[in-house]
């Protein structure tokens, strides 16, 4: 008669308070380890080029894009540390003690809420520049929007610190067994103030810029043949605006189809455990979304191609390389 093997011991040592290693299949194992150092790996590096090319390039130094360097500095982060970390946190055992594990849940909570209220910041600038493109130019300046992103870091660490303040008191409170590593944050105060209010931002934002700027389309199209010189230079302009919150829009998009899922589910109240597949495809899911933001802007925008082109070839080196033309 054969006999069930116990389960390994995370700290055999431990022998009453150790956790139980229940191991993956070395299949299952394989494709997460090979699927998140990829995503990784590609997160950093284009996040890294979306920086150094608004960076970099004076004519891109607009207010506009400035928020799109914010929201590539919390993508590129992700990529950096998030996601390796995530790759650690698969493991049947946590061996980096209570610490690292309430520090690895407390740079996650910055990057991802940064992505949100960068979002809400890209909302309000294409709100104002479609539905006010009069006074754009006064109402979103360079000053405001280094304000803004400077203030949307401040309350992403302050409302991370928050979230997580209970587990940093002291660490590992809520751990069963030594080797898991398990946090409780205020699930109201998150849901609230992490998804229902910034989420409802951007769609009631970009609804109201949808509907304006099928209005404005029309509106060209009746009166285009009509149209004088200096008015041809106003439709350019409105063109070029409509397109930019088209693109936006495309961001804003994808960045809602993976955020809402785990928060839906959350919702739901569908209990999850980590380590189900579930749970894995969630968190893929929601990290994604930093490695297709590069991409859409290398589809969509053609100064990210330019400058894209300029970084790889090196040509940035050369003196007076910023103030080449990539519009």
């Amino acid at each position: 008669m054969e006999t069930l093997e116990e389960p390994e011991l995370c700290f055999p040592q431990l022998l009453n308070t150790s956790c139980r290693k229940y191991a993956r299949p070395h299949s299952e194992a394989m494709l997460i380890y090979v699927t998140l150092s990829s995503i990784s790996l590609l997160t950093v590096s284009l996040n890294l080029l979306v920086i150094i090319s608004i960076s970099h390039f004076r004519q891109l130094h607009t207010p506009t894009n400035l928020l799109l360097l914010s929201l590539a500095v919390s993508d590129f982060l992700v990529g950096l540390i998030v996601i390796p970390f995530q790759i650690l946190l698969t493991e049947p055992c946590w061996f980096l003690g209570d610490m690292v594990c309430i520090l690895y849940f407390f740079v996650p909570y910055i990057t991802v809420n940064a992505s949100v209220v960068n979002m809400v910041l890209i909302s309000v600038d294409r709100y104002v520049a479609i539905c006010d493109p009069l006074h754009y130019s006064t109402k979103i300046t360079q000053k405001r929007a280094r304000i803004s992103v400077l203030l949307c870091w401040v309350y992403c660490v302050f409302y991370s610190f928050m979230i997580l303040y209970d587990n940093l008191k002291l660490p590992g409170r809520y751990n069963s067994c030594f080797g898991e590593c398990v946090i409780i944050i205020m699930g109201a105060v998150d849901l609230v103030l992490g998804f229902v209010v910034p989420i409802s931002a951007i769609i009631i934002l970009y609804v109201r810029v949808f509907v304006v700027a099928v209005s404005q389309a029309r509106s060209m199209r009746s009166h285009i043949a009509a149209v004088k010189l200096q008015r041809s230079v106003t439709v350019t302009v409105k063109k070029s605006e409509l397109k930019a919150a088209r693109t936006l829009g495309v961001v804003v998009a994808v960045f809602l189809m993976c955020y809402c899922p785990p928060y839906c589910v959350a919702l739901s109240g569908y209990d999850l455990t980590i380590g189900t597949s579930t749970n894995d495809f969630l968190v893929f899911l929601l990290l994604s979304n930093s490695c297709l933001n590069p991409m859409i802007y290398a589809f969509i925008y053609a100064w990210f191609r330019k400058s894209v082109k300029l970084i790889v070839t090196l040509k940035i080196l050369q003196p007076n390389s910023s103030e080449a033309s990539v519009l």
